[in-house]
């Protein structure tokens, strides 16, 4: 007599409890906010992360104190007008964040690891600026908190008030975080690209810092004495070729967000103004974030 438990075969020859199995879920692989959590954490966990937004916002309040209270003696003092001071060395600092972000990987080897579980690279690269454009958006807000906080004893020695909310300080705020920002990615797209954390570094500051002194340089020695105490020559377009190369590297471009319209430009060169120096800057930015996505398309990861 057969056991009513037995199993009945069904149509395709196998037992009926068998139809009954739940099917293994789909591997769904690695999705962009999976990655972009995956960079956080491993960016945020880097000792060397928090020691450099330490110093750039110390350096951010040094600097804008010191400047202050210099000016403060001056009868058209301005406070707000001390803001921007700070922020011009604290760039090296995201510059730098920016570029370890971009090399971490590479120095550690853990590129292997991260290129098996996500093997769209491209991907990954876009996960990671979203995340170093997240932590230096913290670092910026922290940085600009601190340029505040060191005009605060140059204002309150003249009993002026502190209006953030008027006239054209926004502006300048806006564009003091943005150049910070902006600096955190330009280094990310030299570190990825490059791979090389000194090369990447070195790279980064030449660019940023010392080419644009090296073309002033270079101005200054091909100008005889006599033209020197001269006004600006210019060209057929009324621009000064040294002037107008300057305007365009990212240094300058980028220092243009932290002006107003009302500031001007520098002789001899053209008057991007805060817009227009923005758009340069952003180009930069693109150029090695896209060089870095066509590396890591086309070549081996080494």
């Amino acid at each position: 007599m057969t056991s009513s438990a037995t199993s009945r075969p069904t149509s395709a020859g196998a037992p009926e409890h068998s139809a009954a199995r739940t099917p293994a879920p789909a591997h769904r692989g690695a999705t962009l906010p999976r990655l972009v959590a995956s960079e956080w954490v491993k960016l945020t966990s880097l000792r060397s992360t928090l020691w450099v937004a330490v110093v750039t916002v110390a350096v951010a309040f040094a600097f804008t104190f010191l400047a202050a209270n210099a000016s403060s003696g001056d009868p058209g003092f301005d406070p707000t007008r001390s803001l921007p001071d700070g922020v011009g060395l604290s760039q090296l600092g995201t510059l730098v964040l920016g570029v370890l972000a971009g090399t971490a990987d590479f120095r550690t080897g853990a590129f292997r690891s991260t290129f098996t579980a996500a093997p769209r690279r491209v991907l990954v690269l876009v996960a990671r600026t979203v995340a170093t454009t997240g932590v230096a958006v913290v670092v910026a807000l922290l940085t600009l908190a601190a340029t505040v906080l060191g005009v605060l004893p140059a204002a309150q020695s003249r009993d002026m008030s502190l209006d953030l909310t008027t006239g054209s300080t926004p502006q300048v705020l806006l564009g003091s975080g943005l150049l910070l920002v902006g600096m955190a990615l330009l280094g990310l797209g030299l570190g990825s690209l490059l791979r090389r954390t000194v090369p990447a570094m070195v790279t980064a500051l030449a660019l940023v810092f010392v080419l644009p002194v090296g073309i002033s340089l270079g101005g200054d020695l091909s100008t005889s004495p006599t033209e020197m105490t001269a006004e600006v020559e210019t060209g057929p377009t009324g621009l000064d070729p040294v002037s107008t190369v300057l305007a365009f590297l990212p240094g300058d471009a980028a220092f243009r967000m932290t002006t107003t319209s009302e500031d001007g430009g520098v002789d001899g060169a053209p008057d991007l103004g805060p817009w227009g120096g923005g758009l340069v800057f952003a180009g930069w930015i693109l150029l090695p974030l896209t060089a870095a996505g066509i590396r890591l398309r086309t070549r081996d990861v080494t």
